[in-house]
């Protein structure tokens, strides 16, 4: 229980430093929130885009809590390797909520910055995660994770999630 208690603590330090600054902050630095696109339904399908990026982001959150008994930071992973929910559809649905969050706002306040921002941030996390994570996963896990990454994709959603068996580590 005390882990758990941590690691939510933790994610959630975490949710607001990393997802809070990189889909909201930065944002609204670029907008100010401010802006019209020129049509109402961009507006429309902005406001959808964003809110089901963030409950994706809350969703992954808790389930690195639950399941992993950790968080997303890099300097406090988790225990077991994360395979259920959404994780069972796409491997990295944190970095897909992000930049939907962020292209959503582009939609919103009809901001071409906002546009950019979203592709830079497609290029920086692919980077990270195959320069990074998916090394240190694999050393992490191991047998457990190179089953898993055969399975589920990792940046496009499969249309039936995946059986993955039980992690051992």
């Amino acid at each position: 229980m005390h882990a758990r208690v941590t690691a939510a603590a933790g994610s959630s330090l975490f949710f607001a430093l990393a997802p809070g600054v990189v889909a909201g902050v930065i944002p609204w630095a670029i907008t100010g929130w401010d802006g019209a696109p020129g049509w109402l339904g961009w507006r429309v399908v902005g406001a959808v885009v964003t809110a089901c990026g963030a409950a994706v982001l809350v969703h992954a959150f808790a389930r690195f809590v639950r399941e992993g008994i950790g968080t997303p930071a890099p300097v406090a992973p988790t225990r077991h390797l994360v395979v259920g929910g959404l994780y069972r559809w796409v491997r990295n649905p944190m970095y897909i909520a992000v930049v939907s969050c962020v292209l959503g706002q582009a939609g919103i306040f009809g901001s071409g910055a906002l546009l950019a921002y979203g592709g830079l941030l497609m290029v920086t996390f692919f980077s990270f995660v195959r320069l990074y994570e998916e090394p240190a996963l694999a050393r992490q896990f191991g047998a457990d994770y190179a089953a898993y990454r055969k399975r589920v994709p990792a940046w496009f959603p499969r249309a039936r999630r995946a059986r993955v068996p039980p992690t051992t580590s």
